[in-house]
């Protein structure tokens, strides 16, 4: 994991603005990173922040969540059950391209005589905008205008709006507007797409074969629709653009339309400081079968209805929009601009990932970029439903009902594993599973009880029981079912019981006995689905009853589930004091990270699999992920002895980590270290700290910045559905606001270093615990309570792999630490064997 001591971004070029993020300097070496950063999306839509002009870009795209390819998964050695089908997300057609020439010369920004330039992405307009002077070779200068929008709004509709201006001489201005299918025809200039050629698994697969069959091409005026069927999935699209040119100067317009290219072209004889203004309103529309040519029917209503407002409209509506949002989910630090402007723009990627789902899952990568081939992932139950649950409600039973869509498919799933109930996908689109590797995909069962934690916890700070009552229960149910049946009992003195050949979060320890996350996780899962079955029957007797008979469920059953989580095996080392990640995990040698070269990190892409399997050594936070998630069921002590002995453990080589690490470090008392890793998190992206922010958002972690903040720094806890605080501010934070919706109540919570005050902003009443005190707080009443401190500081760091070295077992055995031996580079050789 990088570390950040310092501001990580330069400020020269991208200046600090708490409610935007600006650049004030082109440059071509980072254009994969600011695509990603500059993207606009709804969470249905999205466009990358690729220019205007449509080339020298690093990776076109413009993507449709959900909207995906499929292909048949061909393994080097076949056994039954393993995956059979991929998914890939699809580039869908690019409506974003403006071209521009003057005089003839194209304008290429990469090579362009730029006088000045600014680009902005505003977080309370939800609109990149750019603004920049061009000399062209003959020496004319140009100004150059655009806004870019996806709306908020309405989920199938953009505008760019792109302005010309001749600043000292006449010209021949020509604006060639087009819809481009990028997914088969590549780039046309063979100058973008600069994907690198190594290996890296987080990357989206590519296609050999055309994807985007042309079914629909139709143009009339202004207009044009181009509509596709993918070849193997049998998805359908429509594409629509339409324009209106605004300028003093005289021009012309022409169309023209093929199946891969629509084009509307202006040539306007420009004359000194006469605007040529043109707005392009652009819409998409998706369906797993509706044919092509009824969603170019449904284009030109939303173009139709988009044309009545003005421009200027649209524009307003968004903000309107983001004014709303930022009421709910904003979280204030004042006094610290840099972080500031990091926290909104992390938030504002939420928004982007998940407003307008509506009714889809949340991608790894929202809909920024193809990184993880557009799948989702258990990341969106355990890092973003935290945020939608608390701040858009509404959006968080979406995407609960989009896991509740599945479930036939996670029946088949279970079955084909032979197991009862329903197992959900690792990775997947369409719901079913696309890992090719099971070990770190399949294996991981506990995705069901992520998706019941989500569910409880969604239910708990909502009351929305009737989402339980019309199905949602189901999940529960299943997933129990799953548990019961996949572990068994063994005795030895008392009986305890046993899931064996799983994998947890950390995906550098696969298929391994008892992992410590799975069952804490799986545990809570049978108890729920106990209490919540009791509920029921007693609350809603007619919905029991359909449920009972919809799922063939035996009073027998729900017994046994409560059996089987009293006697769950709970992994711990009584010689450490610590929880073992799984039975035999602390029976390896230590991986030596303190001498691991950073030029092997991440080691997945340096090492073998079964090399990293033999060491006590995590791609990211597993037993600390279930003291976060699971907090009630640790002690204290428990916390700060596991913690300090994974945190020497952890690479940091996912995304997923840091945030967690910071959770639970602020909690135990490592106040800098939980600052340093919400540090990592904050800038994940916007520094590129992976490596891989060309590939998109790395969304789980913006959620996971939102839970830092209001978990960690602000100790929020919502264990059974109570909501407590037990806060960890920062010594040199001098205050910290965000705001939380609980059953109807929007409270805003104002945390400083001697009191907390909570406020209700909308809604009439809300109860929660400060310090295991009850509060009650009601409409026009703030409430303040002091607080005599903020839990233990402590000032020494935890060990790292050369302090646990030569520890001893239980059993006398000296634990090592050791790298594997580190292969030479071929190159290298190949150097060698000339000279």
């Amino acid at each position: 994991m990088t570390t950040i001591t310092s501001d990580p971004l330069d400020r020269n070029r991208f200046p600090v603005d708490e409610w935007a993020l600006v650049e004030t300097e082109f440059s071509d070496d980072d254009q994969g990173t600011n695509e990603t950063v500059f993207a606009v999306a709804n969470g249905y839509l999205g466009m990358r922040g690729n220019l205007d002009e449509g080339r020298g870009g690093h990776s076109y795209g413009t993507f449709i969540n959900g909207f995906h390819e499929t292909w048949p998964i061909r393994h080097a050695e076949e056994a039954f059950g393993f995956a059979r089908v991929g998914q890939t997300i699809v580039n869908a057609p690019d409506a974003k391209v403006i071209r521009l020439y003057v005089d003839d010369e194209p304008f290429v920004m990469a090579e362009a005589d730029i006088l000045r330039y600014s680009r902005r992405l505003d977080f309370q307009d939800g609109v990149l905008s750019r603004e920049l002077e061009w000399r062209t070779p003959s020496g004319k200068r140009v100004l150059i205008r655009s806004r870019r929008l996806v709306s908020f709004a309405d989920r199938h509709l953009a505008v760019v709006e792109y302005e010309v201006t001749m600043l000292d001489a006449d010209a021949s201005i020509l604006i060639s507007s087009q819809i481009l299918n990028r997914q088969d025809l590549g780039d046309e200039y063979h100058a973008g797409m600069r994907a690198a050629a190594t290996f890296d698994p987080r990357k989206a697969e590519s296609f050999a074969d055309r994807v985007l069959q042309p079914k629909v091409k139709k143009s009339h005026g202004t207009r044009s629709v181009l509509g596709y069927q993918t070849t193997n999935s049998g998805m359908t699209i429509a594409v629509g653009a339409d324009h209106s040119m605004s300028t003093a100067n005289e021009w012309q317009e022409s169309s023209q339309i093929d199946d891969d290219l629509a084009k509307h072209v202006y040539r306007v004889q420009a004359k000194v400081g006469q605007r040529i203004r043109l707005v392009k309103t652009i819409t998409y529309h998706t369906s797993r079968g509706v044919p092509p040519r009824e969603l170019a029917d449904r284009c030109d209503r939303t173009l139709d209805r988009a044309l009545e407002m003005a421009p200027e409209e649209v524009f307003e509506t968004q903000r309107d929009w983001l004014d709303d949002f930022w009421a709910r989910t904003d979280v204030e630090l004042p006094g610290h601009p840099i972080l500031q402007q990091a926290i909104r723009w992390n938030l504002f990627q939420l928004a982007q990932s998940t407003a307008r789902t509506d009714g889809a899952g949340v991608a790894a990568k929202g809909v920024t970029g193809s990184g993880y081939g557009g799948h989702y992932f258990w990341d969106t139950e355990i890092y973003v439903l935290p945020f939608l649950t608390y701040t858009a409600p509404n959006v968080a039973r979406n995407a609960l009902r989009f896991r509740q869509g599945m479930l036939d498919a996670a029946r088949e799933r279970a079955t084909e594993l032979n197991q009862r109930g329903a197992l959900f996908p690792w990775r997947t689109i369409n719901g079913l599973e696309s890992s090719a590797y099971y070990a770190a995909g399949t294996a991981q069962y506990h995705i069901d009880a992520d998706i019941t934690h989500a569910l409880m916890q969604y239910v708990a700070a909502t009351g929305d029981e009737d989402f339980l009552d019309r199905g949602a229960i189901d999940i529960l149910v299943e997933t129990a079912r799953l548990w019961a049946d996949l572990g068994f009992w063994r005795s030895n003195g008392d009986e305890k019981f046993h899931i064996d050949g799983v994998t947890g979060p950390d995906e550098y320890t696969t298929v391994v006995d008892d992992n410590l996350y799975t069952n804490v996780m799986a545990r809570a899962n049978l108890w729920s689905a106990v209490r919540m079955c009791e509920e029921l029957a007693v609350r809603n007797p007619q919905a029991y009853a359909r449920m009972v008979q919809r799922l063939g469920l035996e009073e027998h059953e729900i017994r046994g589930w409560n059996a089987a989580a009293d006697a769950m095996e709970i992994p711990f080392d009584a010689h450490r004091g610590i929880h073992p990640q799984d039975a035999q995990f602390l029976d390896k040698e230590l991986w030596d990270l303190d001498s691991t070269p950073a030029s092997k990190r991440p080691l997945l892409l340096h090492y073998h699999p079964l090399v990293i399997y033999r060491f006590q050594v995590l791609k990211q936070a597993d037993v600390v992920l279930a003291l976060f998630l699971q907090g009630a069921e640790f002690t204290p002590a428990e916390k700060r002895r596991n913690f300090e002995y994974y945190d020497a453990l952890t690479t940091g080589d996912s995304t997923l980590s840091a945030v967690v690490q910071s959770i639970i470090a602020a909690e135990v008392g490592h106040h800098e270290l939980a600052r340093s890793y919400f540090l990592s998190s904050l800038f994940v992206d916007l520094a590129d700290l992976h490596h891989n922010t060309s590939d998109g958002v790395h969304v789980a972690s913006t959620g996971g910045i939102w839970s830092a903040l209001v978990y960690g720094f602000g100790g929020m806890r919502d264990h059974d559905g109570v909501i407590s605080f037990n806060p960890r501010l920062p010594s040199d934070w001098e205050r910290l606001t965000f705001r939380m919706t609980v059953r109807g109540s929007r409270i805003r919570v104002d945390l400083e270093q001697t009191t907390i005050t909570f406020t209700i902003e909308e809604g009439t009443e809300a109860e929660v615990q400060v310090n295991h005190g009850r509060v009650v707080v009601t409409k026009g009443e703030p409430v303040t309570v002091p607080l005599r401190n903020q839990g233990p500081r402590i000032d020494t760091p935890p060990p790292t792999t050369s302090d646990l070295r030569g520890m001893l077992r239980a059993d006398g055995s000296v634990v090592t630490a050791s790298i594997p031996t580190i292969s030479v580079d071929r190159s290298d050789v190949e150097a060698d064997v000339t000279s």
